[in-house]
Parts: C-alpha cells; structure tokens; sequence
C-alpha cells in the first residue's frame, strides 16, 4: 500500500480556519478529496491520511463526516487539546469513526512550548500512550527542546514528528536543529513525516539541493522503518507543486536506499505507524 501520510482538506465557507485568508489566495479556496485524487493516480498512490487544519472539535468532525465513505482516505488525524479537562470524551467519541486513527498535538500554536511539561498535560499524555494512540506532533525547531523534555516524561508516547521539525530552512541553519532531531530520533516509538520541507525555505530563492541536506539528515536519523512520506499538499502548493515536493524527496534519498527502504517510505510505515 503506497500512502501519503499528510495532507489537508477544507472548506472555507465553514469559517474556522482563520490562518487562511484572502490574502493568500492560493489557498482560499476549497481543497476536498476530488480534487486530491489525480495525484494520487498519478504517483500510483493508494490513498492518504487526512491531517486536521483546524484547532476546532468541529473541524476534525467535519473531515472524519467527510471522508467516511471516501476509498482513498485510510485515516483521520483529527485534533483534541489534552490541557481540555473534557479530552478524552472528545477522544472516544472520535474513536467511534471508523477512519480516526490519532490526534495532532499542536505545540506549534502554543505561546509557551513548555506548557507541555505540566503535570496534567503530562498525564493527558501518559494516558495516550497507555492506549498507544498515534500521536502527530507539530512543533517548530525553537520549540523541539520542550518536545524532548515531554518525551523524557512520556517515553513510549506513540509519536511521529511532522515536517521533520520545521527547521529554519529558509535562514540555512542546521543547529540546534540537527542535533535535536537526533535526539528526538533515540526514542524509539517516535516517527517522522518527511513533509513540509518546501514550504520552510525562502521561495523567491529556493534550489532543490538547499533541501537536501535537512531530508537527508531526517531520513538517516530515523532509518528506513520510522519515515513517511507526506505532500502537505494542499499548503505546499505555496511554494511547489506535489509533483516538486516528490522530486525534492527522491533527491534526498541515502546512498544504498533501495526498493525495499523506499516501500516502507511510501507507505508501509504510515501503515504500521497509524495500525490501518
């Protein structure tokens, strides 16, 4: 099974995605599963995993309504907020779709990242951890210290990082980055998404070799069994097509990466990862 492991639907017209705005017209308008499929046809994918855009309950509703009868979805990553005292009502009434596979944890719209370090929040997340929830953790790269700190507290949290960490692309530094990452990668639950790396860097003076060396890293610091690939498409259409992000992924690949390392990339780790 070969998967996109991340990508968004919306429809604006519901009103809770205030990050979207006119202002960026490009992604003002709806982006809805028909209009997913032609690339996933086109790079004989088998479908993807549908990733909220929206800190909203009614948000993640609204995708796992949507796409419940959609072939080409294999999962919903809907949103919840541990910190909510309310959290793990919200949890099993999302469990009962049958396409709702975890939740993001959204440390990247946070104003202090160490709020992930209270007491309660920690034992919100002991508790999806006892449940082996897959869990996707947004987070930008200032605010990967407070992730390691909350994976020392919670170390068999089901994770998987999205967007390698968000590392500061764009200014062409690599530390503490790099070496963060590392850390991340010693837990062995945690995952990454090989995603979002085109959208971090400057697009007026963007070369698909400035990526390389972050995907590479990413992809050498986690193996062949704890990568997926995700698109991010529809946002990365702000800065390349989905047919560039995936050119910008082979190019990253490791020297000695094979058919077999590229299976697991493309799909058979999302599938073990989110239990499909």
């Amino acid at each position: 099974m070969r998967i996109d492991a991340h990508q968004h639907f919306w429809r604006i017209e519901r009103g809770d995605y205030g990050w979207i705005t006119p202002e960026i017209p490009t992604l003002y308008r709806d982006f809805l599963p028909e209009h997913l499929r032609p690339h996933l046809s086109k790079h004989a994918l088998d479908g993807s995993i549908v990733v909220q855009a929206a800190p909203t309950l009614a948000e993640t509703e609204f995708i796992l309504s949507l796409t419940e009868r959609d072939d080409s979805v294999k999962g919903v990553v809907g949103w919840l907020d541990p910190a909510d005292p309310s959290h793990l009502e919200h949890y099993e009434r999302f469990r009962s779709y049958p396409k709702f596979v975890g939740f993001r944890l959204a440390i990247q719209e946070m104003p202090d990242a160490n709020a992930v370090l209270e007491p309660a929040f920690v034992d919100a997340m002991r508790i999806y951890a006892d449940m082996g929830v897959p869990v996707d953790l947004l987070v930008r790269s200032h605010q990967l210290e407070p992730l390691i700190g909350l994976l020392g507290l919670v170390p068999d949290l089901r994770g998987v990082v999205d967007h390698i960490g968000k590392p500061r692309i764009a200014e062409g530094a690599m530390e503490p980055w790099r070496s963060q990452l590392a850390k991340l990668a010693s837990f062995p639950n945690v995952y990454c998404k090989i995603s979002g790396v085109v959208t971090e860097a400057n697009p007026e003076e963007r070369k698909p070799e400035d990526l390389v060396p972050y995907v590479r890293h990413a992809l050498e610091q986690f193996g062949p069994d704890r990568v997926l690939f995700g698109s991010d498409w529809p946002v990365c259409l702000l800065a390349a097509s989905y047919d560039e992000v995936i050119g910008v992924l082979e190019r990253s690949l490791p020297e000695g990466w094979g058919e077999e390392e590229k299976r697991k990339l493309y799909g058979r780790n999302a599938k073990e990862f989110y239990r499909l």
